[in-house]
């Protein structure tokens, strides 16, 4: 096979009469989702936990303020990098392909990010390394993301879409277990993560059957497409907007939760902050394997049907109810009972979201841009969730009760319920 053969071809071709879909490689799936989870891995671990403990070294009296600022910081690089890494991909003519240089230059950037990150004296280059490790993540991700309707036909996306779905909720039981064995090595519970995260990505872009765009193929560009990046038309593609808002909404719920988790287990269930590492992966663990284990299956049903916005609907429902249940759990136990409840809602929710997400895409041509669009949804959350927290926070605050996680925690519950609303008005998808 010679450079100039596509060993890949676009959703567009391969939705030409008489035109078969490719076989995907023995082990594609596996690895596919492997490389989702493990970018997750590197940057939840941090979001999660080492960000909190690193940010309680910096300044142990002002450690909230700094994780709120580090994060905000790298929630930047989501909202930019996710549709403007998409619509790059998508024009790149590399002659490696579209996605591939994507999935090496994440690996690059997660371990740069994660080694500034252990060596950061202030809470300007902690915030300079997240912002790192968070455009890696987004690299890696946009282009798996966008491998899925580049080559596998609508009717058989729920797999593969559970495995980018569930990217999230496993990727962070990866990254705290890899991030807790080496506890309580900060640098180590930094780099460990991160470095399995490369490890992956390189294995996918050795792997992965990936085309070289041909030049007369690159979509147009102009400075109007340039600011279109950042934007779809919701007249001419409403089920896109109604999609994009309903996971706006579920990931502002998620943010609640996994911005704070490691605080308001040390300050309301009084967890030793020496082991919270272990708590926080414990509930993650439960959290995810509940997932894992609904997710697939429901996929499944939901290709077998032919039907999407029922399960979602529902999905963000449940999500909602255990995020509910956080907000009033008395104790360590009645919080784990919680965040299964949660793992049952977010693990189907994110599976048959995503094809869902796949069968309203303005372009599916060049779906990069508007998957890495999506995204968007799914990380500015991490943005607004740290800009109003410290409000939600001091609501009926005092000496006992210093920090008010409840209203935090139901200011997620609202915008699951609106998530599950959002579904509603979709009319492209059943």
């Amino acid at each position: 096979m010679t450079a100039q053969q596509p060993i890949a071809e676009s959703a567009e071709h391969y939705e030409q009469p008489g035109v078969a879909w490719p076989r995907l490689p023995r082990g594609f799936l596996p690895l596919l989702g492997a490389a989702v989870a493990t970018a997750y891995g590197a940057l939840l671990s941090q979001a999660v936990l080492t960000l909190s403990l690193k940010s309680n070294e910096l300044d142990a009296d002002s450690a909230t303020t700094v994780l709120s600022i580090v994060v905000a910081v790298g929630s930047i690089a989501a909202i930019v990098g996710n549709p403007l890494l998409g619509r790059l991909s998508d024009r790149t003519l590399s002659r490696i392909g579209r996605r591939r240089p994507y999935l090496l230059f994440g690996a690059g950037a997660s371990v740069l990010g994660a080694f500034l990150a252990t060596v950061a004296p202030t809470t300007a280059l902690l915030a300079i390394s997240y912002f790192i490790t968070t455009v890696g993540m987004v690299a890696i991700t946009v282009a798996c993301a966008a491998i899925v309707p580049d080559q596998v036909p609508p009717e058989k996306r729920g797999t593969p879409s559970a495995m980018i779905g569930l990217g999230a909720p496993v990727g962070a039981v990866i990254g705290l277990f890899l991030a807790q064995l080496v506890q309580p090595n900060l640098t180590a519970m930094f780099m460990l993560p991160a470095g399995v995260s490369a490890l992956t990505a390189v294995t996918l872009a050795v792997m992965i059957k990936d085309r070289r765009l041909d030049r007369s193929e690159r979509p147009g560009f102009s400075f109007r497409e340039l600011l279109m990046t950042f934007w779809v038309d919701p007249r001419r593609s409403p089920s896109f907007a109604w999609a994009w808002l309903s996971r706006l909404m579920i990931f502002f719920g998620v943010a609640t939760v996994n911005a704070y988790q490691a605080f308001y287990l040390i300050m309301v269930h009084h967890i030793d902050p020496a082991t919270v590492g272990t708590s926080i992966l414990i509930a993650t663990a439960i959290l995810s394997g509940v997932s894992v284990i609904l997710a697939p299956a429901v996929a499944k049903i939901s290709d077998r049907v032919g039907r999407r916005k029922p399960f979602v609907i529902v999905a963000a429902i449940v999500f909602g109810l255990g995020l509910g249940l956080v907000a009033i759990a008395p104790s360590y136990p009645m919080f784990l009972v919680a965040v299964a409840v949660m793992g049952a809602g977010q693990g189907v929710y994110f599976a048959v979201d995503f094809a869902l997400v796949t069968e309203v895409l303005p372009d599916p041509e060049n779906p990069a841009k508007d998957l890495g669009l999506m995204n968007l949804a799914q990380s500015l959350p991490s943005t607004l969730v740290p800009t109003v927290a410290p409000a939600l926070l001091a609501l009926g605050a005092s000496v006992s009760n210093p920090q008010n996680f409840t209203a935090l925690f139901v200011a997620g519950v609202i915008a699951a319920i609106l998530g599950a609303i959002f579904i509603l008005p979709i009319r492209q998808v059943r």
